[in-house]
């Protein structure tokens, strides 16, 4: 049986692979193509960091569960050495990547985890109000 936590995750995650598609689609057939290719690299480390993120808490809360210690990173370095990374490239390559653009993109995974957390409680709420009847 597939945890709560393990559900969250996959949900997300998918959730981050269809705004992916659409910025590729966007990117593909829109005008603002820099404006597309930005908020794609942007998201796509959002997608990494949010990978890892998840990765390192799921470890962490093995290795509490198991030992009781904390001790452990969560890999806040690494995350932040990729959103530098994307920043980087966006301002080398500037007239590719739109630089806001690139950060609205790495902040997409907080608007992901913040919309899922939404429709689980809207979906929780009326599968309990539908018990309740």
């Amino acid at each position: 049986m597939m945890s709560d936590y393990d559900s969250m995750v996959n949900r997300q995650r998918k959730w981050m692979l269809y705004l992916l598609a659409l910025l590729v689609i966007g990117a593909g057939f829109s005008s603002y193509t820099r404006v597309f290719n930005g908020l794609l690299l942007g998201s796509a480390i959002s997608f990494y960091n949010l990978w890892l993120l998840q990765h390192k808490t799921k470890a962490f809360g093995k290795a509490v569960a198991e030992s009781g210690s904390t001790r452990g990173a969560l890999g806040t370095f690494s995350r932040l050495a990729a959103v530098a990374l994307a920043v980087l490239v966006a301002i080398r390559f500037e007239e590719t990547f739109h630089i806001i653009a690139v950060v609205v993109g790495i902040a997409s995974s907080y608007f992901i985890i913040i919309l899922d957390i939404i429709v689980q409680y809207v979906t929780n709420s009326r599968n309990s109000k539908k018990s309740n009847s």
